[in-house]
């Protein structure tokens, strides 16, 4: 008979899908907190499932939820994100791009207006999130490495 008062621990949360941020590897560091910021927000305002439930400290001062599970951040090489992007698109996941003319943008006008100027295959793509099934967001990610 088990007399420890310990109090068991819950099962750990598993997810089935898998929020993935794909960096290029040759932006500076501004670049990369900048660029990882934009494209989550995209995933957020789409994508009301990965939201989780507000937040409240001890003292009732409540906070805006966030994503309900980690997001995973990736870099790799410009053919690398190219080729995850065309990935993302042929497996039809929902997805936020980032291009290098963004960087010379400064409002969601222009920022849309750069990107639209571009054909797809064209876009001089600097960053990308995905969401989807694990499996699926693996493949897409698939020789890239964790950011360090």
């Amino acid at each position: 008979m088990n007399t420890s008062t310990e109090t068991p621990r819950p099962e750990p949360i598993r997810f089935d899908t898998k929020i993935a941020v794909l960096l290029r590897a040759d932006l500076e560091t501004w670049q990369r907190l900048n660029v990882t910021s934009f494209l989550v927000s995209g995933l957020g305002t789409q994508l009301p499932e990965v939201i989780g439930e507000p937040y409240e400290d001890a003292d009732g001062v409540p906070y805006l939820p966030m994503f309900r599970q980690p997001v995973m951040v990736f870099e790799a090489t410009k053919e690398t994100l190219a080729t995850a992007h065309t990935r993302a698109l042929a497996r039809a996941l929902p997805r936020a791009v980032f291009t290098a003319d963004l960087f010379a943008t400064g409002n969601d006008r222009d920022n849309r207006a750069a990107v639209r100027a571009v054909p797809t295959a064209d876009l001089d793509l600097v960053g990308l999130a995905v969401h989807g099934p694990r499996n699926a967001v693996d493949k897409v990610v698939k020789g890239a490495r964790m950011h360090p």
